[in-house]
């Protein structure tokens, strides 16, 4: 497979070879499978009641937890990896639309403490029963067996520390 461009189609990758693969395609087909399990994820989301739930928005609500404590914005930063400032202006969204609420920070009167709204953990708890549900469709797609072995495959080449929630500075985004 070779990666062209042409006039129609911006980043097009094409067959090179047959029976050869490229190195470059498996991250594009494992972030490909990422992509549609999330573009699938959030319109099934937006079906069941949150049109405005973004993927990074799934990402801060994990950073935020689900406790009654919630998280500080330089925890939230933290855990995603971005800027104290970059994480508030996120929690900003959030509280805008509703999926996060700041609260007084009882051991510290200068610090806001971020938790989830009730639509918050709504989305969480719907986000889990869709992921199940698009983990099932894989599973009749290419067979029980099939999808164990690829989830245990990833399992063996990527170490456990890689599995976080900070994709930011990968992505473009403004690190810590």
């Amino acid at each position: 497979m070779d990666n062209v461009v042409d006039e129609n189609k911006v980043n097009q990758v094409v067959e090179s070879a047959k029976g050869q693969t490229a190195g470059y395609e498996l991250p594009l087909l494992l972030f490909a499978g990422f992509r549609t399990l999330i573009d699938r994820l959030h319109a099934e989301l937006a079906r069941q009641g949150h049109p405005d739930l973004r993927p990074a928005y799934g990402f801060a609500m994990q950073a935020v937890g689900t406790g009654r404590d919630g998280a500080t914005a330089s925890e939230i930063g933290r855990r995603l990896g971005v800027t104290k400032q970059a994480a508030g202006k996120t929690v900003d969204r959030l509280v805008a639309v509703g999926y996060a609420e700041r609260t007084d920070d009882p051991a510290d009167a200068r610090r806001k403490r971020v938790r989830l709204t009730a639509h918050g953990l709504d989305a969480l708890a719907r986000s889990a029963a869709v992921f199940d549900a698009l983990r099932t469709e894989w599973s009749r797609a290419l067979g029980p067996d099939r999808l164990h072995d690829l989830e245990d495959a990833l399992r063996t080449v990527v170490p456990p520390e890689a599995i976080r929630l900070d994709a930011a500075n990968w992505l473009g985004g403004s690190g810590a």
